[in-house]
């Protein structure tokens, strides 16, 4: 997708990836961005950094969502791509609390699925358009010390598998952002965890690989090239792979 021109919604929009997003988009030529958050004084901030629109939105509620994308169409136009951005960390194992689980679940996880259910339908009666969801390498590799994170993170990627097959032969394209560590406020003060071993990017070299992803229409973007490598170690021997995998608890697991 060339994105020049296009009508663009990126959640989570006041900092970090989502900000690098919103204005990298921009300087892409986009006919709007449109910057959401909780946060709606951050969302402003960098709306008016990239000539974008602000809205308030929290992911976790469905109604919010759907009342957000109804306005961007209304108000603004039809939404070209959809940036599912939003999300948070839990740390912990199982013995975090449900209301923990559920948070999290519904920020990392329903946030995706409310997107699609009020979008997907859109974009297909008028031939096609663009999800672009924010998931994680933990959804591919795991995380250490967070249960939450990992399980919710893999489940995002399942749910963008599922939306690319299911819908792909009705011109939506579907491609999930794996990242490992990433400067922002998720991973302040976890400047030392296991998913910074392979150093930590800024927003800005994130964003980039989502252009350069939605430029050529595929699937992961892996800002941090290695994953690939680790994802390919993993499906080749998967024992060995926990193996490594406990070290590294034994090492990081309570510094995520």
């Amino acid at each position: 997708m060339d994105l020049k021109d296009k009508i663009i919604v990126v959640t989570g929009a006041a900092s970090g990836i989502g900000k690098a997003m919103a204005i990298r988009f921009a300087a892409e030529g986009a006919k709007a961005v449109v910057c959401a958050d909780l946060n709606l004084e951050g969302a402003q901030a960098t709306a008016d950094e990239c000539g974008g629109v602000a809205m308030a939105c929290n992911v976790g509620i469905e109604a919010e969502i759907a009342d957000m994308i109804e306005k961007v169409e209304t108000e603004v136009g039809p939404i070209d791509l959809f940036c599912s951005n939003a999300g948070i960390l839990v740390a912990g194992g199982v013995e975090a609390p449900d209301e923990d689980w559920q948070r999290i679940w519904d920020i990392n996880v329903m946030s995706h699925v409310w997107a699609a259910r009020h979008l997907v339908p859109r974009m297909t009666e008028r031939g096609g358009g663009y999800l672009l969801n924010t998931a994680s390498a933990a959804g591919l590799l795991n995380q250490v010390g967070a249960a939450p994170y990992g399980v919710t993170k893999h489940a995002a990627v399942g749910l963008a598998e599922w939306l690319s097959l299911s819908y792909g032969d009705q011109g939506i394209k579907v491609s999930v952002l794996c990242p490992q560590a990433v400067r922002s406020e998720m991973t302040r003060g976890h400047e030392d965890g296991v998913a910074s071993i392979d150093g930590m990017l800024e927003p800005e070299p994130v964003a980039e690989a989502c252009v350069e992803t939605i430029r050529n229409e595929t699937f992961l973007v892996l800002p941090h090239a290695n994953v690939l490598g680790y994802m390919q170690f993993k499906a080749d021997n998967y024992d060995k792979w926990l193996a490594g995998m406990r070290k590294l608890n034994r090492t990081y697991g309570d510094k995520l």
